[in-house]
C-alpha cells in the first residue's frame, strides 16, 4: 500500500473515530438517572410544543433545542407499562412535555410579566387575564417538570391517528382543563378518566387542574431542579 493510500485510510479512520466521539459525548450529556424516552419506548408519539411556536408563548422556549423527550429512568419504565397496556386497545401515548429545564421555567416567568405580550391569548388563555397568571397558579418560579419525573401527555387512537377528545387543547389555561370540569360531554369525561386511571394504575399522581399533567409517585429527584438542555 502506498504512502498516499495509508494517509487516506488514516484520515478516514480519524473521521470515523471523531464522529463516534461526538455521538458518545452527546449521549453522555444526560445526567445519571435520565434517559431519552424513545430509547425505551420507541413507539411513543411526541409533540414537544416548547421547541416550536405552537405554545402559549408563541415562540420556542429557552432550553429546548430539539423535539426529544427526556425523563428519569424510573418514570420511563413506569410509562412503558402504560404504553404497553394501551397498545392492546389500539391506543398509544403522545407526550407534549416531560423534563423541563429551569431556564425554560424562567422564560415562562419573564413572559408572564410582559402583560402586553398576548400573541397566543385567544388560543390558550382567552378567559384569563394575563396579569393573574401567577396568582391563579398557571405560571410559577419552579416546576415539577424540572425534577424529571413529571410529564404532560394525551392518548391517540391508532386506528384514526387522532388524539382522543379531552375537551380542551393541551396547555389551555382555564377551568375547562380541570379534570372534573362539569361542562364536558360524556365522551370527553370518559377519555379523561381513561388517561387518569391508566396513569395512576402504574404509579403516577395526577394534578387535578390539568387533565394532561402527571408526576411519578416516589420520584427519584424530588425537590431537585435540573437545567441541562433538551437536545
Amino acid at each position: 500500500m502506498s504512502k498516499l493510500a495509508h494517509k487516506e485510510m488514516y484520515m478516514k479512520l480519524k473521521c470515523v473515530f471523531l464522529l463516534l466521539w461526538i455521538n458518545l459525548s452527546a449521549i453522555a450529556q444526560l445526567p445519571d438517572g435520565f434517559v431519552y424516552v424513545t430509547d425505551v419506548i420507541p413507539d411513543v408519539q411526541l409533540d414537544i410544543r416548547y421547541c416550536l411556536n405552537n405554545n402559549f408563548v408563541g415562540r420556542p422556549i429557552d432550553g429546548y433545542n430539539a423535539e426529544v423527550c427526556i425523563l428519569s429512568n424510573q418514570a420511563t419504565l413506569a410509562l412503558k407499562k402504560v404504553q404497553d397496556e394501551l397498545k392492546k386497545q389500539n391506543l398509544a401515548l403522545k407526550v407534549f412535555d416531560a423534563y423541563r429545564p429551569q431556564r425554560a421555567v424562567n422564560h415562562f416567568s419573564k413572559w408572564a410579566k410582559k402583560v402586553n405580550d398576548t400573541l397566543m391569548k385567544q388560543q390558550f388563555y382567552p378567559e384569563v387575564d394575563k396579569r393573574n397568571l401567577f396568582i391563579e397558579g398557571y405560571i410559577a418560579s419552579r416546576s415539577r417538570h424540572s425534577s424529571g419525573s413529571t410529564l404532560d401527555l394525551t392518548i391517540v387512537d391508532l386506528k384514526t391517528g387522532k388524539e382522543l377528545d379531552m375537551g380542551t387543547p393541551y396547555d389551555y389555561f382555564g377551568k375547562a382543563s380541570w379534570f372534573l370540569h362539569d361542562n364536558l360531554t360524556e365522551t370527553q369525561k370518559s377519555n379523561r378518566m381513561l388517561l387518569h386511571n391508566i396513569m395512576t394504575k402504574y404509579g403516577f399522581r395526577h394534578y387535578p387542574q390539568e387533565w394532561w399533567h402527571f408526576t411519578l409517585q416516589g420520584e427519584t429527584f424530588k425537590n431537585q431542579y435540573f437545567d441541562f438542555l433538551v437536545e
